[in-house]
């Protein structure tokens, strides 16, 4: 009898554990699989890519950008002048960071939220592409000797950031974007400028990338006096930095400049060769 007892405790039990873990198939099979590395790093270039640092992990970010190649030998073809940006950036969630930063052009102080909206993946109720949103402001502390001063020093803007990682080795983006400037020089310039960017990531090896970006002003009095920004290089990853390599015709490193203020011609060579490099600490959590 006590044998009987055992022989039916234990297949209940095998039924009840094999039912427990139809259970967690089932729902495992219902949850979607979540893209990741669309782009490597926080940034495609000068503009920001859909990554965030992840939640309680802090990115510590360098961006150098050297002078104009054409300047000559006198100025060793750009390298003895340099704009260097400073920033860090922390994710509150997986989803949301904050970041703030400082860059040596204009003495400009900046910072921005930035959250990921929607997230590629597979299986149930997936997504096709990523969607994260971003909010900007950047402070000029430049002593300009005009009537900028408090709140008319501020640069606003706005994108939504659309990627879709393509395979493995291709991923592309999609940038609208709004650049609100509380100060303009002249009456006939514009405090509201628009632009379309696009960029691409493609994966060569394991460790090296190629990536591009190029940012379209839409038709304006800013559109007619400066230049679309254009940018190419590639990644280099090192076990926790991502090293980037890459020539611009944007001097700045931030929207308030590269988006409605680039002057650099290519053709002419108005290039300026530059690097960012970053650095993850994880500060908590799991």
């Amino acid at each position: 009898m006590l044998l009987l007892l055992l022989t039916g405790a234990t297949r209940a039990y095998c039924q009840n554990d094999l039912l427990s873990s139809l259970e967690r198939q089932t729902a495992d099979s219902l949850r979607p699989t979540y893209t990741t590395a669309t782009f490597k790093g926080t940034r495609v270039i000068n503009g920001q890519s859909v990554e965030t640092p992840g939640a309680h992990t802090l990115l510590f970010l360098i961006s150098h950008r050297f002078g104009q190649l054409n300047s000559g030998a006198y100025n060793f073809f750009g390298l003895d002048q340099a704009t260097i940006r400073l920033g860090l950036e922390y994710g509150l969630t997986d989803r949301l960071a904050v970041g703030v930063g400082r860059s040596s052009l204009e003495k400009t102080f900046d910072g921005f939220l930035k959250y990921k909206l929607l997230r590629q993946g597979s299986g149930p109720r997936a997504m096709p592409l990523s969607a994260t949103l971003l909010a900007t402001s950047a402070l000029s502390t430049l002593k300009f000797g005009d009537e900028r001063t408090g709140v008319r020093r501020l640069t606003y803007t706005y994108q939504v950031l659309l990627a879709r990682k393509i395979s493995p080795a291709l991923s592309v983006q999609l940038m609208p974007t709004l650049i609100h400037r509380n100060f303009v020089a002249t009456s006939n310039a514009q405090n509201d400028v628009y632009a379309v960017g696009v960029a691409a990531r493609q994966k060569l090896t394991k460790r090296f990338a190629l990536t591009g970006e190029y940012y379209y002003l839409l038709p304006g009095t800013t559109a007619d006096q400066f230049r679309n920004s254009l940018a190419l290089g590639f990644d280099i990853e090192t076990g926790g930095h991502v090293f980037q390599l890459h020539v611009t015709n944007s001097q700045g490193m931030i929207e308030k400049f590269f988006v409605p203020q680039t002057t650099g011609r290519w053709w002419q060579g108005d290039l300026y060769f530059g690097f960012n490099v970053s650095r993850a600490f994880t500060l908590g959590g799991r």
